[in-house]
């Protein structure tokens, strides 16, 4: 039987266990599971937070992983700006990036969820708006859903997946993490 884990990733912690390339130590999931041989299956950058799976079993990690599969991932991202939901349109008809055009996504505009503080927090303005949306896409490149919402118009301020497939962030507190 493999074993899936589901951890929430805090902020600025990369989703690798060690940190050989950084002359100063950064955050890594070492200081967090030790659980051996799993493996994250997919990434979050060092500036999301949120879900991270985490598996032994190497083919269910290249499942979710492989955008071929297109295992649904949902995120939460407060964006800048006030957008309509028509300007929204964009991210669910597809958009052209540099590395070639994104699948379709679903997206809504959302209330500001009940999420945990960041620290640090995300920057404020009061001069410029921000939203919530929730964004759900089948691929996962490299920092996919912040390149699309720039492209948009609507850069990403903070970024949390809440969502890989049927798993969800759902009672996982930021740096903990459970068995699925």
């Amino acid at each position: 039987m493999s074993r899936v884990i589901l951890f929430n990733k805090p902020f600025d912690v990369l989703s690798q266990f060690t940190d050989e390339k950084s002359p100063s130590p950064r955050p890594t999931l070492s200081a967090f599971i030790d659980v051996p041989r799993v493996y994250p299956a997919g990434r979050l950058d060092r500036d999301s937070e949120g879900l991270l799976v985490l598996t032994d079993d190497g083919r269910l990690q290249a499942r979710i992983a492989d955008p071929r599969n297109k295992t649904a991932k949902t995120y939460l991202a407060q964006i800048e700006g006030d957008p309509t939901n028509a300007d929204l349109d964009p991210l669910r008809r597809g958009l052209m990036l540099k590395d070639g055009p994104t699948r379709p996504a679903v997206v809504r505009l959302i209330d500001p969820p009940p999420l945990w503080e960041r620290d640090p927090p995300v920057r404020f303005r009061k001069s410029v708006p921000d939203r919530w949306i929730e964004i759900t896409i089948t691929e996962g490149r490299n920092r996919q859903v912040r390149r699309m919402t720039a492209a948009a118009g609507f850069p990403t301020l903070r970024l949390v997946r809440w969502r890989v497939g049927d798993w969800t962030l759902e009672g996982i507190a930021p740096g903990t993490w459970r068995d699925a």
